[in-house]
């Protein structure tokens, strides 16, 4: 009954919804983790736009999967859902870059006046995040697997965006990060 009534609400746009993790058990972390990894994508567009860094990088987006996929069957987690979810995760980073290239380059203006380093601000950030990500997917491995799955993920998706404040291009990220973290028994 609780999500009929949040989906009611969401659905009539109420925007500022509060957000506590009894509203979608399990989800909650796991989505506000990758809010958090997509609005880092901004710091890694700053840390690359006007250099001979491209927004793909194949050999960390290797490495990142490697490991998560080598540390999933330690954690009770399938290496290819793993693999899988992550794979969103860093599309869903370079969709943001590619979106603040484009804004940037339009507008220079609104280009982040510092540069961060990649290696030692921006990256760290990223290997938590996903680490926590790691955890979170086998925290609510169940809860994945459940057919409510799609309608509680999406929920969450839309309270964590509301309590962030996420604009358009992030808020779509968002819900490409985790467009695979439901998981068909």
């Amino acid at each position: 009954m609780r999500l009929r009534v949040l989906c009611a609400l969401l659905v009539a746009g109420l925007p500022a919804v509060p957000a506590p993790a009894s509203a979608s058990p399990g989800f909650w972390e796991l989505t506000d983790l990758a809010a958090r990894r997509v609005q880092i994508a901004d710091k890694v567009a700053a840390a690359k736009f006007g250099t001979p860094s491209p927004i793909d990088d194949p050999v960390r987006e290797h490495r990142i999967l490697d490991s998560v996929a080598a540390k999933a069957p330690g954690l009770g987690l399938d290496a290819d859902d793993v693999m899988r979810f992550f794979r969103d995760q860093i599309e869903a980073n370079k969709v943001v870059q590619r979106g603040l290239y484009a804004r940037w380059t339009e507008h220079p203006g609104t280009r982040p006046p510092e540069r961060p380093d990649l290696a030692t601000e921006v990256r760290p950030v990223i290997d938590r995040l996903n680490a926590g990500l790691l955890t979170e997917l086998a925290v609510t491995l169940d809860a994945r697997t459940r057919r409510s799955c799609d309608v509680r993920l999406a929920v969450t998706v839309r309270l964590v965006d509301a309590r962030r404040g996420l604009d358009r291009l992030h808020s779509g990220a968002l819900s490409e990060s985790v467009r695979s973290a439901c998981r068909r028994a």
